[in-house]
């Protein structure tokens, strides 16, 4: 299929001489091949990707690079969060190099966000930076962690804390590889689509509630709220790169969601990223209520959607507990967006209405941890 069919959706991500399109549509896997040829012709192609991905969508995409005329490597990781580990880079680069790739050739992800993380930070430091593809797989890593250049592997200390900003030359969002998900790992993406109305678009947060089925049943509905996040994202990316000022709003749910996944050692079993997202975005709202900043009409509002598309909104709902409150406040003390010892978090004043709070006080955080962890 062309690259310029109808039936492909554009979003352009405008930064300059490195802005980039995202793509999203059917078909785009089959079609990659041709697409990469006529914009980066010649290059040869490094494909990560993991085990279980690898066997259903990297065939298809071999085979259009042959045709293309592309030389390719295939590079295979392990599934799970605990692929994002400096063994694993390790791996990945010293691949790419035996395989004698060039910094202008191309690092390819082809997965969810694990691989897009774990590729990416390859890519930005492999020869000093080498060309970078996402061909996003899962509902999460299309509408978030494909888009906008974050990269990176986790440390014994915390999630996502070596890294580096690298933006890919081209997204490729190919609609019908999300049929092949699980219902478990497609709602933990919703969760992610919720968020961009949770933040700051109330409109689309309504629109949501009326249509979640058509997004879950696949179609226009899916198609339209694709685009609607990666328009959202793209349009924070553009105003603030590096998550210096209001990017850092496109982590409501993830200061606490971040600290529940380390409190499950990054067990998928028990939790993945974007159930531990929706807690932590249920936490933000019921944390914005305690301290007086939303209703609390509010907070059940989100919490009961998320609830009705079967997403987990209490920490009563994580297989075998989160720990303690010493456990939660020391995984929060190692975020990223902790400035100079000081807590911030993305709190809301309603639907739409997210807010960057620095300076929280953390005595109110433990506070809140304690009775939320007694809610049972």
């Amino acid at each position: 299929m062309s690259i310029d069919a109808p039936e492909t959706t554009r979003v352009p991500v405008a930064l300059g001489d490195r802005s980039y399109d995202i793509l999203i549509g059917s078909g785009l896997i089959a079609s990659a091949g041709a697409t990469l040829a006529a914009r980066f012709p010649g290059r040869a192609v490094a494909i990560v990707t993991d085990a279980t991905v690898g066997d259903l969508h990297a065939p298809a995409l071999e085979a259009g690079l042959t045709a293309a005329g592309l030389r390719h490597h295939r590079i295979t990781v392990p599934a799970g969060e605990a692929t994002k580990r400096f063994a694993m880079l390790e791996e990945v680069v010293d691949q790419v190099l035996a395989h004698r790739l060039e910094r202008g050739d191309l690092v390819l992800a082809l997965g969810g966000g694990v691989v897009g993380d774990l590729a990416g930070f390859a890519a930005a430091i492999v020869r000093r930076g080498m060309g970078f593809v996402q061909m996003p797989t899962s509902l999460l890593a299309q509408v978030d962690s494909s888009v906008g250049g974050k990269t990176g592997i986790n440390s014994r200390h915390g999630k996502n804390l070596v890294g580096a900003f690298y933006q890919p030359g081209l997204v490729l969002a190919d609609t019908d590889v999300l049929d092949t998900l699980s219902t478990r790992e497609f709602r933990a993406g919703y969760a992610e689509v919720a968020k961009y109305g949770l933040i700051d678009d109330p409109g689309f947060f309504s629109w949501l509630e009326a249509n979640w089925r058509g997004v879950f049943q696949g179609g226009k509905d899916r198609v339209h709220a694709i685009a609607t996040s990666c328009r959202a994202k793209a349009a924070v990316v553009a105003r603030d790169e590096t998550e210096t000022g209001d990017r850092a709003l496109l982590n409501l749910g993830h200061t606490f969601g971040h600290a529940l996944e380390a409190a499950t050692r990054y067990d998928g079993t028990r939790l993945v990223h974007g159930e531990a997202v929706a807690i932590g975005m249920c936490q933000a709202f019921r944390f914005s209520a305690k301290l007086g900043l939303c209703s609390s009409d509010a907070a059940e509002r989100m919490t009961a959607h998320l609830k009705t598309v079967g997403l987990p909104t209490e920490l009563a709902h994580v297989p075998g507990g989160v720990g303690d409150v010493d456990g939660l406040m020391a995984a929060i003390g190692q975020d990223k967006k902790v400035a100079r010892g000081k807590l911030t978090f993305i709190l809301a004043r309603g639907i739409g209405e997210s807010f960057i709070a620095k300076d929280v006080d953390p005595a109110a955080v433990r506070a809140f941890l304690a009775e939320d962890l007694a809610r049972g």
